[in-house]
């Protein structure tokens, strides 16, 4: 079981813990943990997190290329499928991110701004 967070904050459940996720809610809470989180920021656990903060270094296909490269090496772990990556400006340098994934024949989205 994962704890539920909304914009970075536990959301509490109204009994003086925190609302918890389970199965597909839980795979997401952690998929989108991982995509938001810089890799090697952890000592512990270097290879947790995502390189998708460097997106801004990279221009035009290259950077299509990147964000799928950096999505799968975070995802890695993860017992799903990476099944397509898009992105979309978002201004001021900023990309929406769009990952489709495949977790035991069910489709799955998430969606975050870089």
């Amino acid at each position: 079981m994962e704890t539920k967070l909304v914009n970075g904050d536990y959301v509490p459940d109204g009994l003086g813990g925190v609302e918890r996720l389970s199965g597909a809610d839980a795979l997401l809470g952690r998929v989108l943990y991982r995509l938001t989180a810089r890799r090697g920021q952890f000592p512990p656990l270097p290879e947790l997190g995502s390189r998708l903060y460097l997106l801004g270094r990279e221009t035009g296909a290259n950077r299509l290329t990147a964000a799928r490269q950096y999505v799968a090496e975070a995802l890695a772990q993860e017992p799903v499928t990476v099944e397509d990556v898009t992105l979309t400006a978002a201004g001021e340098g900023r990309v929406h991110l769009a990952v489709f994934l495949k977790y035991q024949g069910t489709d799955l989205a998430v969606t975050l701004t870089v």
